[in-house]
């Protein structure tokens, strides 16, 4: 159930950051048209444009995170068994955990602050800015949590990629791997 709402807020955020993405190239487009052809512009292009990258970029995050898709070094877990594998990403999750609460915290407070203050020139409040950390740190929180109840319950994830020496493929810089390669395709 909880991964099903998390499959459909990812996929909702993406169609999102599809939205920010057009947005974002009609407005700078039309503002630079309009600049050098007409000598004139939509002010509040440049600063919403701004707005919507720093919104894009959060939502695209937490896709990411969903989809495992940010960059990671698999070359000395891979070599573990399977219980050091199982412990390192426990560890993992657990700092990522951390780092959810110092962002969340961070974000929670600068948004307060901001709470008040308007921008330069849409002026709307600053805190719609910051509630992108916010919606992050919240959001990232909830998957990775619910990534450690399937590693301590022991369900399986099928719907997710798998990493290269689970799939049936060689640790990465494997000797022994990269030896019988090339003799194959000296064959």
């Amino acid at each position: 159930m909880l991964q099903a709402f998390i499959d459909r807020v990812c996929r909702l955020f993406v169609s999102l950051m599809v939205v920010c993405l057009a947005l974002m190239v009609v407005m700078v487009f039309g503002n630079v048209v309009l600049r050098y052809g007409f000598n004139s512009g939509i002010t509040a292009s440049e600063e919403l444009s701004r707005w919507l990258f720093v919104w894009m970029i959060f939502l695209g995050a937490v896709v990411a995170l969903h989809d495992r898709a940010h960059l990671g070094t698999d070359a000395l877990v891979a070599r573990l068994p399977m219980a050091g594998r199982r412990l390192c990403r426990v560890a993992a999750h657990l700092l990522m955990l951390g780092v959810c609460w110092l962002m969340l915290h961070g974000a929670w407070q600068q948004t307060v602050i901001t709470y008040r203050t308007s921008s330069a020139v849409m002026e709307i409040p600053m805190a719609g800015l910051y509630g992108s950390s916010v919606l992050f740190a919240l959001l990232a929180t909830l998957i990775i949590v619910h990534e450690l109840w399937k590693l301590a319950t022991g369900q399986p994830d099928h719907d997710r990629p798998a990493a290269s020496a689970e799939a049936g493929g060689p640790p990465h810089g494997d000797p022994q791997a990269s030896a019988s390669d090339a003799t194959k395709e000296q064959s």
